[in-house]
């Protein structure tokens, strides 16, 4: 007789039915336009991620407050939600013509504006994906609040313990804390959060602004004080979503206009017409690898090519980044900084204009030879927004009144991800995108291979790839079963299964791009979310980017430059 099956879920299994809630009932309350996070309306979120607890969000289900955690959601958010009773998420309504001052949160580019010490508003132009971005960040945020109202409270009445009012005291302070003050004062919310001493001056150290020193402190304050008030006076802290973003949404608005714009600057150079090469990656690669020999002459005759790289990308060479930007805006590159709301900035490269014989990438013949190509280079998208922006992009445009097609001979998307196997540096090739809770699946032929980027000090793997609701909330179950499963998922990323999606609608079926476009996908890792201590939350990458992230870009250009 065969071994009776084990129907008891698997936490992978559980972990997946939670996203799959946290996105229903998201979706839910956009449509309903308000809810209460910590209230009934929010409960089924809060539940959700409790159960899930993502490796970003460390020991949100634990008593002690989690500090990784904070910090990253914090980095993504405006500076001084935590003193917001009112969230308000808009569609771009204007307030960027207003005396409101735009607040941009230092790791993800939005704007958002205070609008009265209860309220913030946080613009939505990037679609769903920022939408559940932000919901999530704020869903840990108050889930986090709570903790320290639970540790802080006495009684109903609202009285609090010592440490409370000590730390209350600091915070309110109107001069600047002595190095003693601070110290007695990350005591006592050391105790508060359940922290030693040690932890919090690390933590607080992290989270030290040049605006605020004593930052980490503040936001405790802050986000204890209102979670404090919800419970005693029940004012419940509530997220709203304007009428405008509800009607908006999904339909192309900033996408539209911001393929147009670029559409009507390619027109304007003469170059709507020439072959063009769309590739997805940051402002800098792509342009540092053309032109840091160029411009940069002396210092890559003493130094390697990607010592170049590395020292352009340091925060203190701002010169030396000066002389490239110069030397590519002298020599065919244009530059079309975002006005539509994608925050997605883009630099064109008309390669005609460009002396190839200065440069280190090989150019062949046949390139030589044929009409000279057009460099398309956009800024990262965000999750979802991958599909809007690429299939603006791709429609045929009217110009001296003929439809023209856009002549698109390549699509390379290289972006971060998070690995399964390996660690932060390593790359990634993929061979085909699965989209996260459901079957769909997008193989493709990546022009890309293992072999191209082997033998370089850089790990590499190749398999497919999960693209995920939000790298926010996955957690080692739901990774390890991505892992071992027939899937052969060898990391996880948000735009991926978007990007391919709109280029097979155009390519394949709109036929409003060449149906053979050659796509090349790839990626490095920003972190290893199966390793403990390897998250996002972790911090950056560092220096340790500088060399996958060029590796990809030189192999990217020396095939279109080489025509395969």
């Amino acid at each position: 007789m065969s071994k009776k099956k084990n129907h008891g879920r698997t936490r992978a299994q559980e972990s997946s039915s939670a996203i799959e809630r946290m996105y229903i009932t998201m979706r839910h309350l956009f449509n309903r336009g308000f809810y209460k996070p910590m209230g009934v309306s929010g409960e089924t979120l809060r539940e959700a991620l409790l159960l899930l607890r993502p490796e970003i969000y460390g020991s949100i289900s634990e008593e002690k407050a989690e500090l990784e955690g904070l910090l990253y959601v914090i980095d993504r958010l405006p500076e001084g939600i935590e003193q917001c009773r009112f969230i308000n998420l808009t569609s771009d309504e204007g307030y960027g013509n207003s005396h409101f001052k735009v607040i941009i949160p230092p790791k993800r580019r939005r704007n958002c504006y205070r609008i009265d010490d209860e309220q913030m508003n946080i613009e939505i132009t990037r679609g769903r994906s920022e939408i559940y971005d932000i919901l999530t960040h704020i869903t840990f945020l108050f889930v986090e609040s709570h903790k320290i109202s639970k540790r802080v409270l006495i009684d109903e009445k609202g009285t609090t313990i010592r440490d409370w009012i000590k730390l209350e005291k600091a915070v309110l302070s109107e001069d600047k804390l002595s190095q003693k003050e601070r110290e007695i004062a990350i005591t006592h919310t050391a105790n508060i959060l359940g922290r030693t001493f040690n932890e919090l001056t690390e933590a607080h150290k992290q989270f030290t602004s040049s605006s605020n020193p004593d930052r980490l402190l503040h936001i405790i304050y802050w986000l204890g004080k209102l979670a404090i008030e919800e419970v005693i006076n029940n004012d419940k802290r509530t997220v709203t979503f304007s009428p405008v973003l509800r009607e908006r949404l999904g339909h192309h608005i900033h996408g539209e206009i911001w393929a147009d714009h670029i559409k009507d600057v390619l027109h304007k150079h003469g170059l709507l017409k020439r072959p063009i090469h769309v590739i997805s990656a940051n402002m800098h690669s792509v342009m540092n690898s053309v032109f840091a020999p160029i411009a940069l002459k002396s210092l890559t005759a003493k130094k390697s090519i990607f010592e170049v790289y590395e020292a352009l990308s340091q925060k203190d060479n701002q010169t030396l980044r000066n002389k490239v930007t110069k030397e590519a805006l002298q020599n065919g590159m244009i530059y079309i900084e975002d006005t539509s709301g994608t925050n997605i900035d883009v630099q064109i490269f008309d390669t005609d204009k460009i002396d190839f014989s200065k440069t280190d990438i090989k150019v062949g013949k046949d390139f030589n030879e044929s009409e000279k190509p057009v460099i398309f280079v956009m800024d990262y998208a965000f999750g979802e927004q991958a599909y809007e922006t690429i299939d603006e992009l791709f429609k045929p445009i009217k110009a001296d009144k003929e439809k023209v097609y856009l002549n698109v001979e390549s699509v390379s998307i290289m972006g971060k991800a998070g690995i399964l196997e390996g660690g932060k540096g390593d790359i990634m090739i993929p061979s085909a995108h699965i989209f996260e809770g459901t079957a769909d699946n997008y193989p493709f032929k990546n022009e890309l291979c293992k072999s191209d980027l082997e033998g370089q000090g850089v790990d590499v793997y190749e398999g497919s790839m999960i693209t995920v609701l939000g790298t926010s909330l996955q957690n080692k179950e739901i990774l390890k079963f991505f892992h071992n499963s027939t899937w052969n998922v060898i990391g996880l990323e948000m735009e991926g299964a978007h990007y391919q999606k709109a280029i097979q609608a155009a390519s394949k079926v709109r036929v409003s791009i060449n149906p053979n476009v050659k796509v090349r996908y790839a990626y490095y890792a920003s972190d290893n979310p199966l390793e403990t201590g390897s998250t996002l939350a972790s911090g950056g990458l560092g220096t340790s980017g500088v060399k996958p992230t060029y590796l990809i870009t030189r192999k990217i250009l020396q095939q279109i430059f080489n025509n395969n």
